[in-house]
């Protein structure tokens, strides 16, 4: 009778190694996808897959999840900032802008006259 616990394990250590060692260097697959009909392109599809440890991922630039509000109180206090700069700066131009009553009257264009000579 074989003896499939001792294969079971070691079999687990290997995915676990390559699981490891996938997430340490990090793999990218890349595809294409694109229907095509007379020449003319229908449809275009880009797939982009990134497997890699977070650390492996902020290192490489890509983070992201740093920003989104629904991942990160930082990121949601920094929306809310946002917001209350842009809403300042809006009343501040509010203020430095002129009313419409208060621009000046129009400057009359100044006439000028030809004098013809004659010859």
């Amino acid at each position: 009778m074989p003896n499939h616990g001792l294969q079971h394990s070691t079999q687990a250590t290997n995915l676990a190694d390559i699981l490891e060692r996938v997430l340490d260097k990090g793999i990218v697959i890349a595809g294409d996808i694109s229907i095509s009909l007379v020449g003319v392109e229908l449809l275009s599809i880009k797939i982009r897959l990134l497997i890699a440890s977070v650390d492996k991922a902020a290192e490489i630039g890509i983070n992201w999840w740093e920003n989104d509000p629904l991942l990160s109180s930082r990121a949601n206090q920094l929306e809310t900032e946002n917001q209350m700069l842009r809403e300042r700066l809006a009343r501040l131009e509010e203020r430095l802008l002129p009313a419409p009553e208060d621009d000046p009257a129009p400057v009359p264009k100044r006439r000028t006259t030809s004098t013809k000579r004659e010859s």
